[in-house]
């Protein structure tokens, strides 16, 4: 058959296929649409329908690009978010091009270690071919299950779509179980070892559209935040499996269980924690951690504590709060996570070993000196934190990163500090200093070290603006520079 016009009854189903077949494969036709227009002359026909429903299939599977795997039986949910039904065969349709509902979340997962493992299994490749099959099959399983459907990227990353926030952790969760659990697996998947993997998980939002590309590939801000937040779990647990999602996505998860509970919700699978704005290239989003392992849920005690320095800190609350919040953070966590007791690598101020307890008293020794406006002090034991929490294993990230953000903040403060200090001090030196130590103050302008030491008794005077008015006027002065944002990623 050359032309729809020889067609006659007497022409084969097979035949008529293989008619629309070659223009389906010689992309004259790559959309539903345009082959019940084409097709339309032999429609009434009820026998061709057959004949049309499978040249559907193959139009999906050729142009449906990421999409290619889902089906009507399988992704109801997905289905009636990203296909526009046709009225005359309710199991077929077109893949809409350009998104714009708030029913639609993406999962950007990565597995740690993808790289040594392939450097390790160079002499075994059954090794490969195992995980190979894994993210090709297994993953789609598990993903389908959940009403997902996944793609494998770049080797070691898997894009998941879900119609659904729960639907997304779901399957997120799930997968991660798959990989940090061997008796999970079945067949040649039990040889490999456990592996970790960190997600990042973003949607639920009318105002950020995502564009399906014409080889059904995924375009848009959506996929570029979820790789974002990817990125940003991975930076937070780089051995660890962790997921970190959009503020938006715990707000719809929330209320998605509100009446009808998933068997997420039900089991109190997952604990959100607050963990504040984070910038990405230009673009802030706030976030939460999805804490999905028991071992970890004691961070659920410290987010008050948490909540309260992330506020503060938005809020350039720099006179007293932000340093204050950060000491009662550090002690909470101290407190409620599983005892540590590290050898350091190096002495720190004297100390040999770091424990929960050594943690607590140094809390109790910045309040005290900032209360008492010994503001140098104050911000040194600030910069002995680091040292000493940069050395415990699996210590949260996040409260690392604050802390590092906020000694650079105080450090600068510090500067000016205590440039205008000795400032006024040599302006006021007259009035700091009587006889013979005046005399001694100028001479030793030519002595660094004796003029050291009479700085730091001027440091002390009454003649001095008061330490906490200087160190509050400098805050404001400086609001700008003050301002804080974690920030993830190249700039």
């Amino acid at each position: 058959m050359k032309d729809l016009t020889e067609y006659r009854d007497t022409i084969s189903e097979q035949e008529l296929f293989s008619f629309f077949y070659d223009k389906i494969i010689s992309r004259e036709i790559c959309a539903f649409s345009a082959l019940k227009e084409f097709a339309e002359p032999v429609l009434k026909d009820k026998r061709t329908h057959a004949v049309i429903m499978r040249c559907f299939e193959l139009i999906r599977r050729l142009y449906w690009g990421f999409f290619s795997g889902m089906t009507l039986a399988a992704h109801k949910k997905l289905w009636r978010e990203l296909v526009i039904p046709d009225k005359d065969f309710p199991d077929a349709g077109d893949l809409k091009r350009t998104i714009s509902i708030s029913n639609l979340y993406i999962s950007m997962m990565d597995i740690h270690g993808y790289t040594k493992f392939c450097q390790d299994s160079r002499k075994n490749l059954s090794r490969l071919h195992a995980l190979d099959r894994i993210i090709n099959n297994e993953i789609r399983r598990i993903s389908t299950q959940c009403q997902a459907i996944s793609q494998r990227e770049r080797g070691d990353e898997m894009v998941l779509i879900s119609a659904s926030a729960t639907d997304a952790l779901t399957a997120s969760i799930a997968i991660i179980d798959y990989f940090g659990d061997t008796s999970r697996r079945t067949g040649d998947a039990g040889i490999l070892p456990i592996l970790k993997i960190s997600a990042g998980i973003t949607g639920g939002n009318t105002s950020i559209p995502l564009i399906i590309t014409e080889s059904g590939n995924l375009s848009g801000f959506l996929l570029n935040a979820a790789a974002r937040l990817q990125n940003r779990a991975n930076e937070l647990s780089p051995r660890e499996s962790r997921i970190m999602i959009t503020k938006q996505v715990y707000l719809n998860y929330v209320k998605e269980n509100s009446t009808v509970k998933s068997t997420l919700a039900k089991n109190d699978g997952v604990y959100f924690f607050d963990t504040g704005t984070i910038e990405f290239k230009g673009v802030q989003l706030p976030t939460c951690e999805a804490v999905f392992k028991p071992e970890e849920r004691y961070k659920e005690q410290f987010s008050e504590e948490m909540n309260k320095l992330i506020a503060s800190a938005r809020d350039s609350l720099w006179e007293q709060r932000v340093y204050l919040d950060l000491m009662d953070l550090l002690a909470k966590t101290a407190a409620v996570m599983p005892r540590f007791n590290v050898t350091l690598k190096f002495p720190i101020n004297g100390k040999t070993a770091v424990s929960n307890d050594t943690v607590t008293e140094l809390c109790r020794k910045g309040v005290d000196a900032y209360n008492q406006e010994e503001y140098p002090t104050a911000v040194l034991t600030l910069k002995q934190f680091m040292l000493l929490l940069d050395q415990i294993p699996n210590y949260d990230r996040l409260i690392l990163d604050y802390l590092r953000g906020i000694i650079d903040k105080y450090d600068a403060l510090l500067k000016m500090f205590e440039t205008a200090v000795n400032k006024e001090i040599d302006e006021k030196a007259q009035l700091i200093y009587t006889g013979n130590n005046l005399k001694t103050y100028y001479a030793a302008k030519n002595g660094a070290s004796v003029y050291e030491d009479m700085r730091s008794i001027g440091r002390k005077s009454k003649a001095l603006t008061p330490k906490r008015t200087l160190w509050i006027n400098l805050i404001r002065q400086n609001k700008e520079e003050m301002e804080f944002t974690l920030y993830s990623g190249k700039k």
